[in-house]
């Protein structure tokens, strides 16, 4: 790349992240501990001193810790099954397994409060009146928020047992180490660095989310206490309190993600690692294996089952099933003057800012992978910057920063909305493009360079060609995240007639009659859209459909 455009994108680039991701997060902290005229830590104190707050903070902390614990359960034995061993219907359940992440957690809550509330199908059917989802909710969040989640870690890991080379375990062995030796010394330092990469995905997306505590009616919780306070914002600035604490709370975690990732990676041996046939399993063990895979694929599709159930329902009170079926909810989904807004608004926000990451993700993805200057680690930190940076501390710091200006969120969120999807889900194009490059080389471009080819005559005849599957995949996987965002959409769509999806869907389950059945119905077709995109991606990535949802292109 020439010197010139060079300089110029990165300039374009640092000042595109300065306005709508450092300035705006700066804001937040400054009226934080600013009252105008003096430093102040009043703000910070009366968080930390209202039990009520305190009380949010540590039951998200509970719901992050909580869900991640519980993911490494569900993730760790079934990526050993799926890269370890072989064994008949390994395809189906592989499948299976990822069926969760086409559906979101919000959407699935809709579903479970039918058969999990006091009156709910479960209490009915056994003639009990046991609080499934605990604690006012708190229980349903967790155990719906890891249902959803665990193939992010389940891919992560997947990802480093994948790659492990047989040739370092075959040397192990002839050196007389023992397996427990070998899995300490060999397989933990490979796979942790995965296992940490979807660890804090994990967590931070737990900790952070708004839309199932909503849903749950669950409102103890620091992501639903910011939501209470972005109306008396610019008069209260203890909500700024809490987003700092938020932020603060998910940089610490991410980096010491990071850090621990560092420490423990080591070099493989090359690059074209080689791997041997997984084990196959004997009787008793595969029983196990088929016990063990059947009871997580029913529960992970009990939130689709009983989503789908809402949205055929036509009658359905205190019957463990309901009375009878209907279709007239889909009909709604697009008839509903507020349902055909959202799926309408969700399709033009989420197609433009995948334009702008394809944009962007091709030319960083390049700037990172073919080029080793000292700018290049800055540049990595930056646009891998908002995986810790949660949409609702975004869609706040929006809030507060253009409040009043030609971009006012009040006025018309549309520019803010495209601004903060595509600022969100850019590290996913990025890691995608980053990955082709890596399976590309350079002898292609280096070969056309030799022939007297431009650069752009490079890019456009061989580097964009051989670039298209990880572009196209990277591509359908951040329209598909940007169509369900819901932390920043909940709190920037203020209007009706501008609500995405998401907060459709919130909002047509807040209304009585046949609002949550059309909100599901809207959940099921975004069910199938969601998991088309991701079966799309899968199909064109493969095994490298892991390396998206890690933290860093090093």
């Amino acid at each position: 790349m020439r010197k010139v455009p060079f300089y110029v994108f990165l300039f374009a680039l640092a000042l595109f992240f300065f306005a709508f991701l450092i300035f705006p997060l700066f804001g937040i902290l400054k009226s934080s501990v600013w009252d105008g005229e003096h430093l102040t830590f009043a703000y910070l104190a009366a968080v930390f001193q209202n039990q009520s707050i305190r009380e949010s903070f540590f039951n998200s902390l509970f719901i992050g810790v909580s869900v991640t614990i519980l993911t490494t359960f569900l993730s760790l034995p079934l990526a050993y099954f799926f890269t370890r061993t072989t064994f008949p219907l390994q395809r189906l359940f592989q499948g299976l397994v990822l069926l969760p992440m086409i559906m979101p957690p919000f959407v699935g809550a809709l579903g479970m409060r039918y058969l999990f509330a006091r009156s709910g199908s479960v209490n009915l059917l056994f003639g009990s009146d046991v609080d499934w989802l605990g604690g006012g909710g708190l229980l349903g969040v967790v155990i719906l928020e890891a249902l959803h989640l665990y193939p992010i870690m389940y891919l992560n890991v997947t990802a480093s047992l994948a790659s492990l080379d047989e040739s370092l375990l075959e040397s192990a062995r002839m050196t007389g180490a023992k397996p427990l030796t070998i899995w300490r010394k060999v397989i933990l330092p490979l796979f942790l660095p995965g296992y940490f990469a979807g660890a804090i995905l994990v967590f931070i997306w737990a900790f952070t989310d708004l839309g199932t505590p909503l849903i749950f009616e669950f409102r103890n919780c620091l992501a639903v206490n910011i939501f209470d306070r972005v109306t008396d914002m610019h008069s209260n600035a203890v909500g700024y309190a809490l987003v700092l604490l938020m932020l603060l709370a998910t940089c610490v975690f991410f980096l010491i993600s990071k850090m621990l990732s560092k420490d423990v990676r080591v070099v493989s041996t090359s690059k074209g690692a080689q791997r041997t046939a997984g084990k196959k399993l004997n009787a008793l063990t595969l029983v196990f294996v088929y016990a063990f895979l059947a009871a997580v694929t029913v529960l992970a599709l009990m939130p689709h089952f009983s989503v789908i159930l809402v949205a055929f329902s036509d009658k359905w009170f205190m019957t463990i099933l309901p009375e009878s079926y209907t279709i007239r909810h889909f009909a709604g989904a697009f008839t509903h003057k507020l349902a055909v807004s959202g799926i309408r608004n969700s399709l033009l926000l989420s197609s433009a800012a995948t334009a702008c990451d394809i944009v962007l993700g091709i030319m960083v993805g390049y700037l990172l992978a073919r080029n080793k200057g000292w700018w290049r680690e800055g540049l990595d930190a930056l646009i891998m910057l908002p995986l810790a940076v949660p949409g609702i501390v975004l869609a706040f710091s929006y809030l507060s920063t253009f409040s009043g200006t030609k971009l006012d969120p009040l006025k018309d969120p549309t520019a803010l909305l495209i601004i903060c999807y595509s600022v969100r889900r850019l590290p996913y194009i990025v890691r995608s493009v980053y990955a082709g490059f890596q399976h590309i080389g350079e002898a292609m471009e280096e070969a056309g360079r030799s022939l007297g080819a431009g650069f752009s005559r490079v890019t456009k005849d061989i580097t964009l060609p051989l670039l298209s599957t990880h572009i196209t995949a990277g591509a359908i996987l951040t329209f598909a995240f940007c169509m369900f965002e819901v932390g920043a959409t909940i709190l920037l769509a203020a209007r009706e007639w501008d609500y995405p999806i998401a907060k459709t869907i919130y909002t047509l389950n807040m209304r009585l009659g046949d609002g949550p059945c059309i909100a599901s119905a809207m959940g099921v077709i975004g069910m199938v859209l969601l998991g088309s995109c991701l079966l799309i991606s899968g199909a064109l990535l493969g095994k490298k459909m892991g390396e998206i949802f890690r933290g860093s292109s090093n």
